[in-house]
């Protein structure tokens, strides 16, 4: 691990005075073109695709989309644009984004050149899916452990008693 100086750190866009972002819309106008043209491209194509409920924010710093969690986050860097939309729905859907750079979450994609929509709305529609079966599993989860522990419970209170 590197040792900084007091007073010596490099200083983050936040400590430069612009402060993180409140909305997308401020996110982006800090963006330069052409990545915040492919971003707004990437943010209608995750608008189209998420559930009504879903809300815009700000995570990490990074503008996200929100639904009983985040589903899908996005950015922009000084050589690339980033989607951000989990280890698992980048799995499912590696054979189609041949071509981009990836890793574990993350998908890499030129600045200039969004994700095909399409395919920005398969994933979204697929890391809803996949949170939607994960709150299903948890809730019957919970049933199963409420139920074994009343159970336990009335047979603790027999012996008691």
């Amino acid at each position: 691990m590197r040792n900084v100086k007091p007073g010596k750190r490099k200083s983050s866009s936040a400590e430069k005075g612009k402060g993180a972002p409140k909305d997308i819309d401020e996110y982006l106008a800090g963006v330069p073109e052409p990545a915040r043209s492919t971003l707004n491209k990437i943010r209608a194509a995750i608008r189209s695709a998420a559930p009504a409920g879903a809300t815009e924010a700000i995570s990490y710093g990074i503008p996200a989309f929100k639904h009983n969690g985040v589903v899908v986050w996005f950015a922009a860097f000084s050589d690339h644009c980033s989607l951000f939309p989990t280890a698992a729905v980048i799995e499912e859907f590696k054979t189609e984004l041949k071509g981009f750079t990836l890793s574990k979450g993350t998908i890499q994609f030129p600045r200039d050149k969004p994700l095909p929509r399409a395919l920005v709305r398969k994933m979204v529609k697929a890391r809803v899916a996949q949170m939607e079966g994960k709150k299903r599993r948890l809730a019957s989860t919970r049933r199963v452990r409420q139920a074994g522990e009343s159970g336990a419970m009335s047979i603790q209170r027999k012996r008691l008693f």
